[in-house]
This record gives C-alpha cells, sequence and structure tokens, in this order.
C-alpha cells in the first residue's frame, strides 16, 4: 500500500475488510485493502464527477433521458448518486452497500448526503436485493468491485436474470466492467443472454473500463445524427462530454452508417 500510505488521510476496519481514504492533490480517493482506487472526489469541486468511468456511466441519458427512479447496487465514494442527486432532482435513488465502512467513509469523507425522500442507502447484499425486486427499476446500476476484482456474485448469470426481471419495460442496467479483466467476455456474454442480445458496450477513454448497457427493451436503432443532437443537448445540460459517449458507442458496437443497431 505504498502509493497512498503518505497521504493516507482516514483507515477503518471491519467485517469486510480494510477501508482507506487518501489525498493528494486536491483529490481525495477511497480503497478498499489496497491501493486500487474505488471512487475519486475532487474536494473544491465533491458533486461532479472525477473518473472517466463514472461520467461514463451517466451515458444511460443517451437512452432514457428522464428515468423516475435509479437504483445503485455499490456506493464506493458515492460520487454517481451524489450527482444523481444534485444534477437529476426529479429522480428517486436507492443505494444498496454491503459494507458500513464504506457508507461511513462516504459521509464523512466524501460529502454523500444524508438520507432524505430522493435518496435512500440501505446496508445490505446487493444480490438478495434485486432477487426480490420485480419490474420497479428504471434503470439499474451495477459498480461491484472489492479490492482488485469484480465480486463473483454481481457478475453471475442469475444475478444478470434477476437484474433484467427488475427492470420496468423501458428499463436499463448499467454495468461498470474491466476491459482487461480475462473473464470479460464471460460477464458480456451473460449479460447478452439476459438481454436478449440487446447489449451495448462503451470504452472509457484511457482506462480500461467498460461501460455496458442492456436494455429490457430495444430503443430503436437510433440515427447517429439523432444520437448527436442529444448529446450535445445532454452536454450542454450537464457539463459531461456526451458528444465523446457516442464515439465510443460507434467504436464497440454493431452499426450501420446512419444508425446504431441495437
Amino acid at each position: 500500500m505504498g502509493f497512498f500510505s503518505k497521504w493516507r488521510t482516514h483507515k477503518a476496519v471491519g467485517e469486510q475488510g480494510v477501508v482507506d481514504v487518501s489525498e493528494r492533490d486536491g483529490v481525495r480517493f477511497l480503497h478498499l485493502g489496497s491501493d486500487t482506487v474505488q471512487s475519486a472526489m475532487r474536494v473544491k469541486a465533491p458533486n461532479e464527477l472525477e473518473l472517466a468511468y463514472t461520467r461514463s456511466m451517466m451515458g444511460f441519458l443517451l437512452f432514457r433521458p428522464k428515468p423516475g427512479n435509479i437504483l445503485m447496487i455499490g456506493l464506493g465514494g458515492g460520487s454517481v448518486a451524489k450527482f444523481v442527486y444534485h444534477r437529476l432532482p426529479a429522480v428517486k435513488t436507492r443505494v444498496v452497500e454491503i459494507n458500513p465502512q464504506v457508507v461511513a467513509a462516504a459521509h464523512s469523507h466524501f460529502f454523500v448526503p444524508e438520507a432524505d425522500q430522493r435518496l435512500q442507502i440501505d446496508i445490505g447484499d446487493g444480490v438478495e436485493h434485486v432477487h426480490n425486486l420485480a419490474a420497479s427499476c428504471d434503470v439499474l446500476m451495477v459498480d461491484g468491485y472489492d479490492d482488485r476484482n469484480l465480486v463473483e456474485a454481481l457478475a453471475s448469470q442469475s444475478f444478470y436474470d434477476d437484474c433484467a426481471a427488475a427492470l420496468t419495460p423501458d428499463g436499463m442496467l448499467v454495468v461498470n466492467l474491466w476491459g482487461s479483466d480475462k473473464l470479460f467476455d464471460v460477464y458480456f456474454r451473460r449479460i447478452e443472454a439476459s438481454f436478449n442480445g440487446l447489449v451495448l458496450s462503451m470504452p472509457t477513454g484511457r482506462m480500461s473500463n467498460i461501460i455496458v448497457f442492456g436494455f429490457k427493451r430495444s430503443p430503436g436503432n437510433p440515427r447517429w445524427q439523432e444520437l448527436r443532437e442529444r448529446a450535445r443537448n445532454l452536454e450542454a445540460e450537464y457539463g459531461l462530454e456526451f458528444p465523446d459517449f457516442v464515439d465510443a458507442l460507434r467504436s464497440l458496437n454493431v452499426h450501420s452508417e446512419n444508425r446504431l443497431l441495437v
């Protein structure tokens, strides 16, 4: 843990392991028992999305611009939950996080707000929570890594099947995966199976993270011109690089000259 030991500002030990917080050059980081960065926050801009992959997860807005509710499995430092809370005031968000030390650190060091009518944070098992839902989520976001690996239970075929069952008819699954993971293709095929092939993948720039979108119902093979117009409008509204997201979608998915084929 030499990477951040000099910069550590907080350490907590619980049943789920060690939770560390470090800070360097105005950026605060969350670590789970190793020097791997789980979450990052620029202290002077705590409600913005510091890491590229968290910004890319918001790419679902290209297809579902006005969700009524979002369920997030995994809190980390709460970057995405905070962004939704402050920038999408009409959305009700529920977060399920298994590690109470992570929740405590998110509140004490990453400015995650306390629960209210628009934000609920539950300490519990995300797999079990999703299994007990039925057709109630507009958007289901899964970011389920421990200190170094994707949590196996959050990448099983049965879990992705449950994710599909938990979504409303126009609902979307948003999953953060590591493209460098030797099992990436296995996980991607499982998502494809659960969503009848209605799946898109989106790289996140220089990082190895790949965001996977699963659709309960086809978004209708949108035209590139239409997607780019949506992207420009969303960029103006939220300050995120949505035009780059459209280019990233084109780079990895089946398409024609005029349309993205889903």
